[in-house]
């Protein structure tokens, strides 16, 4: 699928979760807030690309006509920026209506495979959204060809004290 400029609009609904105010002030208009993120010009294209779904089968990158895949590339043990972006995934799609939340699929492609596994990768997903899918693939080629096709990035090291190291791209992929 290609990313398209119409998933600005998309961005746009998944801010939503930013411009929730704290200590109970009331929500500020979207129309005020600056919203960012990087159109692809030209498009980048997943089309036939796929990842193995921890719950079985497979998880095609391109969604069905009128629908949207938010694609995130991360790992169960991230003490920060995973599950701060599954978060505000969350609170995202809790404020859209059902008819806009019903197309958007959210899947997250664990880049620690070793570790993140089937039945616990998928309860740590569905944990932030029911509906999500986990996606997990011991294949380093495949894995790298489907980041190298976001743009995403990631290294999974252990250094000298046996501890496992882990970095990576904190981009929510829209397609």
């Amino acid at each position: 699928m290609i990313i398209r400029r119409t998933a600005v609009a998309a961005l746009a609904l998944m801010s939503l979760a930013s411009v929730v105010t704290a200590c109970g002030e009331e929500r500020q208009n979207i129309a005020d807030q600056q919203l960012s993120g990087v159109v692809y010009d030209p498009p980048i294209s997943v089309a036939g690309l796929s990842l193995p779904d921890a719950a079985g089968g497979d998880f095609a990158m391109q969604p069905a006509s009128g629908k949207l895949n938010l694609i995130y590339f991360g790992y169960m043990n991230c003490p920060d920026v995973c599950p701060t972006t599954l978060a505000d995934i969350k609170k995202a799609l809790s404020l859209m209506p059902e008819d806009v939340r019903s197309r958007i699929t959210l899947a997250m492609e664990t880049i620690d495979p070793d570790r993140d596994t089937g039945a616990e990768l998928t309860a740590y997903v569905q944990g932030f959204v029911p509906s999500a899918h986990a996606m997990q693939t011991t294949d380093q080629e495949l894995l790298q060809k489907v980041t190298k096709a976001f743009g995403a990035s990631y290294s999974v090291t252990t250094n000298e004290n046996g501890d496992i190291e882990v970095g990576h791209s904190a981009n929510l992929y829209v397609v």
